[in-house]
């Protein structure tokens, strides 16, 4: 379901992998994704790495002249993680105030494919929507159809009375970043 029409959606965050994946189409939507929101002039929120696919996205965000907001707990800046060339870089004591900030600077949720912890943040604004501490829009880019497996679990979560019919409406989907950024409200 597309968000209110009168939703402005002024900076998106983006849940992705600090790696690149098995499959080269990965990293080309997570480039192509940061390359259309700076284009529209809307801003990326992401974890603030420069690895994978979160490097991916917010370089390609910065080379069209976007803004690109990093935020990163201090256990990944002592790894030497942190992106040292975006917009801004916050760093958080903690992953629990790292996804707080992010929650708060952004007026949407885009996952691409990922891991625990992309999953992790998903399930996380997913949970605080149904609990409506907000009501901003959560997309899947099904990339390749990386999220279809998920999908088919979220369904029999449905099926099996574990998950409301509405609170698995919520979960928009999308194959492509035309699709999204159109599911959005901002082709």
């Amino acid at each position: 379901m597309p968000p209110p029409l009168d939703l402005r959606i002024k900076n998106i965050a983006v849940f992705c992998a600090s790696a690149d994946g098995a499959k080269p189409e990965y990293r080309d939507v997570a480039v192509e994704l940061g390359r259309a929101l700076a284009i529209r002039g809307i801003g990326v929120v992401y974890g603030g790495a420069k690895v994978g696919l979160m490097q991916a996205v917010a370089e390609a965000a910065l080379a069209e002249g976007g803004r690109v907001i990093g935020v990163i707990p201090t256990v990944l800046v002592d790894l030497e993680v942190a992106h040292d060339g975006l917009t801004e870089l916050h760093v958080t004591d903690t992953m629990h105030t790292r996804k707080a900030m992010i929650g708060e600077r952004s007026d949407a949720f885009i996952a691409l494919p990922g891991g625990f912890g992309t999953l992790e943040e998903l399930f996380e604004v997913l949970a605080w929507q149904t609990l409506k501490i907000h009501a901003k829009p959560v997309l899947l880019l099904n990339s390749n159809g990386f999220y279809d497996k998920l999908l088919e679990f979220l369904d029999d979560c449905v099926k099996q009375g574990m998950l409301k019919a509405k609170s698995r409406a919520i979960v928009m989907v999308a194959g492509s970043v035309d699709e999204a950024l159109m599911l959005l409200g901002i082709a």
